[in-house]
Formats: structure tokens, C-alpha cells, sequence
């Protein structure tokens, strides 16, 4: 069931009345029947890998809990960690792995399966092991009600694409629920009104320009990639924030607060800034249980280079079985260490413009230089293969002279059926966005809407509304990250 369709907008109301006309013992069972009907609607199939996850992990919460001796209980969550990364492995990188073996002795050494990846496996695997490690450290108690467990894994605002939760955060959210309270309600349909126009207005829109263009990248002229380019970086962005979005508002209707998924990312000013702004949920993720306990940056420069490079291979394997997500981790890998390696000098031309007036320079270059190298790797993880993703990078070094005749670029659009209405849309959402991400860093923009007249709100929200009807693409692509 995807967020921006029919069904959802049926069903969503249907589950909120019953919520918070059901007395408070009964509102788990609703939210556990209801989020497995909303995962179901996808493959039913696919539902007895959430039940095993929740079976395995449920059951090694209280074995941790009984277990006094550090031995045994190493064990215990190892036999969660293998469970987990088994079933992750299984689903998403079997194949990957058969294709790469195959590759290399020519012949079938291990038959390929083909199977169809279950919608956001990686994202429901990663909340479960937190939960069992923050057990193991003794950071949470484990939960001894089964249903309020089961409602942590599979609760459905965020099950198929994050924000990965903690277990700290979430459970007491599931084991007492808030009373009804009109100005959360109204907060939350906000954001979920903006997540719908990020994804309809702006991402699906520009996916009618970057697929046809990355489709024959070969067949398309240097200004036109690097055009597909930004677009996807824009795309991929109000796609997933746009999602995050639209879940962080359906859970605050419901009463659960999750956490922020994203801030403002294109506004960084460095690699590493932008990785505290984007997916936040998975990079803290990986901060807390794989960087920090190989010392994190409490180590000399050439280990922590080494922690740095295991983060984000693994964060590049996380987002897909392909050799194309392995060199995107890695290009941020060492853009991140060659932050550091640079930084004196960085710190000295900040030292030079003391003065506010100069300031706003080296910060300006900062976000720019920022923005060119986060799109720069997005060729790697938008095209198909590393061939492609490099015949991408020929294309526009080679074919320079189509940057100084830009007065083609119409025609060109024109004949992947990009028009100029296309653009005066995009170009007017784009700027909405960037108003809005500005001003989000300073306010909550909610916050000072609920604050202002009746005329003025309703004003808001039916130019909200409006967007949506005029420029939204109904029928689009599903959300880029359910493929994770």
C-alpha cells in the first residue's frame, strides 16, 4: 500500500477513528492488525519474514534478560545477528553473490533463485538487532509483552522505509498510548500534506525527465546528464523525505512521535555535515553500533580512516545488492576522510572571515561545493552499472560544448516529452522547497501556522491542496527506498 494512493487515503482514516475511539487496551491490537494489512497488501506472502523477526528477536530480548553469564549471553545475540543478516542475505544479496561467482569461474557454480526482495527488509532487520544489542548493553529492558513487540516491529507508518527507530524511544510510545489531542492531530496532517507534495509534486515529476535520459545515457548530450543528474539529487531527496515525512506525520496523528529523518541535507556544508542531515536514522544507526565500537574518531588517524571505510562499505551494501552502491559508500568514504585531511585548511579560511559579511562566502562555496559532490556521486547510484554510471561521466566531460549552447536544451527536453509547463512547476515547487528547508532550520513552520489566523491558515492549506491537484503526477513511481 503506497502512502500516495487511494487505498491509503481509505484506509488511514479508517484506522485513526478506530484508534482513538478504542479504549486504550485494545489500540495494540489495532495497530498490529492494521499494519499487517497494510504490509500485506503488497506480497501476504512476505508477512512470515515480520513474524519470524519478531519471533527470534522477541525471544532472545528475554533470554538476554535471564542470562547472567558474559559468555552466554554473547551467544544469545549472536544467534539474533546471524538470524537477522542470515534472512537480509538471503533475500537481498543471494543472488548478487551467485551472479558474482558465476561471473568469475563462467559457469553456474550457484543457481540463482530470483527472488523478489521483501518490501523494506533492510529497514525492519536494522530496528530489530538495535533492539537486541540495547538489551545485550543493557541500555533497555526487553519487552515482555508480545504484542507490544510485535506492534515495535511492524508498526506501519514507518515499516517499509524508516525512520529506523530505537527501542528506548519507541516501545514506551506502544506500551501507553497519548490521549486524543486536536493540535498533534493537526500537526501531523501538515507534514503529511507536505510529504505528499514533495513526492507527487517534485519527485515524481522529475522522474518523467531522469529515467528517459538514464535509460540511453549513450544517446544523450552532456547538458542533459548533468541535467538528469541534479534532478535525481533532487528527485531521490523529496522522494525519501517526502516518504519520512508523510510517516512522521501519520504516526504524530496516531500519538507516537518518531524521529527526524532529515535536515535540510543540500544546505550542508561539508560531506560530513551532510551525513548528520541526511537519513539520519541510518547514519546514527551506524554511528552507535558499528562505528563507535570500532573506536569511532577515540583512535589514531589511520584506524580511524579504516572505521570510517567499514561504515560506509556497509552503508553502501545496505542500499542494494550492485557493485555501483559499493563505490557510492566508498566515494563518501573518501570525500569524509578527505575532509579531514583538508581541514586546517578549511579552519584557516574560516579564521579569515571574521566578520560576518565575510563569512557568508566561505560557507556559500562550502554548500555549493558540497551539493556538486553529493550529485557528482549520485551517478553511481542511480545508474544500473558501474560501465554505465562511467559512460555517464564521459558523456559529460566529452560532450562540453552542449554547457555553452544551452539554447537546445528545449528541443532536447521536448523529445522525452518534458515540456515547458514541466518546468515552470518544477521550477516553482524547487523553490517552495528550498523556502521551506531555509526557514525549517530556524522554526517550526507547523508550529507558527497553528499560531495565525483562521484566514491565513485555511489560505495555506488550500494553496497546499491546490499544488497537489495542479501539479501532482497521480499514478506515480513507487517510493525509491522501498527497494531497500
Amino acid at each position: 500500500m503506497l502512502f500516495d494512493s487511494l487505498q491509503f487515503a481509505v484506509f488511514f482514516p479508517i484506522v485513526c477513528g478506530l484508534f482513538w475511539t478504542l479504549p486504550q487496551r485494545f489500540r495494540w491490537l489495532l495497530l498490529l492488525v492494521s499494519s499487517y494489512y497494510f504490509y500485506m497488501c503488497w506480497r501476504p506472502e512476505y508477512a512470515l519474514v515480520l513474524v519470524l523477526i519478531t519471533a527470534i528477536d522477541f525471544g532472545v530480548g528475554i533470554a538476554l534478560a535471564r542470562a547472567t553469564e558474559p559468555k552466554t549471553r554473547r551467544l544469545i545475540l549472536l544467534t539474533s545477528l546471524a538470524a537477522n543478516l542470515g534472512i537480509l542475505f538471503f533475500f537481498k544479496y543471494y543472488d548478487f553473490a551467485a551472479r558474482s561467482l558465476n561471473s568469475l569461474t563462467a559457469t553456474v557454480v550457484v543457481p540463482e533463485l530470483a527472488m523478489v526482495l521483501p518490501i523494506g527488509l533492510s529497514f525492519h532487520t536494522f530496528q530489530s538487532m538495535g533492539y537486541t544489542v540495547d538489551v545485550y548493553r543493557r541500555k533497555v529492558e526487553p519487552e515482555r509483552d508480545w504484542g507490544t513487540f510485535a506492534t515495535f516491529i511492524v508498526f506501519f507508518p514507518q515499516l517499509v522505509a524508516g525512520p529506523i527507530e530505537r527501542a528506548g524511544d519507541l516501545l514506551p510510545q506502544l506500551r501507553h498510548y497519548e490521549n486524543f489531542d486536536y493540535g498533534r492531530v493537526t500537526n501531523g496532517l501538515k507534514l503529511m500534506a507536505w510529504g505528499l507534495f514533495k513526492k507527487m509534486v517534485i519527485a515524481d515529476r522529475l522522474a518523467r525527465l531522469v529515467d528517459p535520459i538514464y535509460a540511453v545515457p549513450e544517446s544523450q548530450s552532456g547538458l542533459m546528464l548533468a541535467l538528469a543528474t541534479v534532478g535525481f539529487g533532487y528527485q531521490i531527496y523529496c522522494d525519501f523525505s517526502g516518504y519520512s515525512d508523510i510517516a512522521i506525520g501519520a504516526a504524530e496523528v496516531l500519538g507516537v512521535r518518531l524521529m527526524t529523518n532529515f535536515r535540510a541535507p543540500y544546505h550542508s556544508r561539508s560531506i560530513r555535515e551532510f551525513w548528520t542531515r541526511w537519513h539520519i536514522s541510518l547514519s546514527t544507526w551506524f554511528r552507535d553500533y558499528v562505528y563507535i565500537p570500532l573506536g569511532g574518531n577515540q583512535v589514531s588517524a589511520g584506524r580511524w580512516a579504516f572505521n570510517i571505510l567499514i561504515v560506509f562499505f556497509l552503508s553502501g551494501i545496505w542500499h542494494g545488492a550492485n557493485w555501483t552502491f559499493l563505490v557510492w559508500g566508498l566515494y563518501h568514504a573518501v570525500l569524509i576522510i578527505a575532509g579531514r585531511v583538508t581541514q586546517g585548511f578549511t579552519s584557516a579560511l574560516h579564521g579569515f572571515s571574521r566578520r560576518e559579511q565575510r563569512r557568508r562566502l566561505p560557507a556559500a562555496v562550502g554548500i555549493v561545493w558540497t551539493f556538486l559532490l553529493v550529485t557528482a556521486g549520485w551517478v553511481f547510484f542511480r545508474a544500473p552499472s558501474i560501465h554505465v554510471a562511467m559512460t555517464i561521466f564521459q558523456r559529460m566531460a566529452a560532450d562540453w560544448q552542449s554547457f555553452l549552447i544551452p539554447a537546445r536544451l528545449a528541443g532536447h527536453l521536448s523529445l522525452i516529452g518534458w515540456q515547458s509547463w514541466d518546468t515552470v512547476v518544477i521550477c516553482l515547487a524547487l523553490l517552495a522547497l528550498e523556502i521551506g528547508d531555509t526557514v525549517g532550520l530556524r522554526f517550526s513552520i507547523r508550529k507558527w501556522l497553528a499560531e495565525q489566523s483562521t484566514v491565513v491558515r485555511w489560505t495555506a492549506y488550500y494553496l497546499l491542496v491546490l499544488a497537489l491537484i495542479v501539479g501532482g503526477q497521480f499514478n506515480g513511481p513507487p517510493f525509491i527506498y522501498f527497494q531497500f
